[in-house]
């Protein structure tokens, strides 16, 4: 079994820190459960490419107002209890709403090694399972 808090997590290297958000990985590879999980701030008033064409990543909204622009335009409004499922490798754009930082439970499969941040094109590198 494995127990660990939000707070011992953002007390330690699993805190990752980025110009437009950062990630608490409370689960990740090393722990051999087959997915990661993290709870991410995205800050507000910005605008995040991502593109995980290794990843699948679904995102539950706890706090917090921005929206998500598909590739193609289409635009879907996120605000607490949205549940959005990048099951695609979908290139997007996320958008966290002047007022407020964008809290997010994301699941990550494969799951991240722990220090990844995006490259210059929205993407993870991808993690050997």
């Amino acid at each position: 079994m494995i127990v660990r808090t939000l707070n011992e997590c953002i007390q330690s290297e699993r805190r990752v820190v980025s110009e437009n958000w950062e990630s608490v990985r409370m689960l990740l590879k090393d722990d051999n459960m087959g997915f990661s999980f993290h709870i991410t701030t995205i800050y507000q008033d910005t605008e995040t490419h991502i593109h995980y064409k290794h990843h699948l990543e679904s995102v539950y909204c706890i706090s917090g107002n921005g929206e998500i622009e598909m590739a193609g335009g289409e635009t879907f409004p996120i605000q607490p209890g949205t549940l959005y499922i990048l099951d695609q490798h979908d290139e997007h754009y996320l958008r966290a709403f002047p007022g407020q930082n964008m809290v997010m439970a994301c699941v990550f499969n494969p799951p991240l090694n722990g220090q990844e941040i995006h490259d210059d094109s929205g993407v993870y590198p991808l993690t050997q399972v």
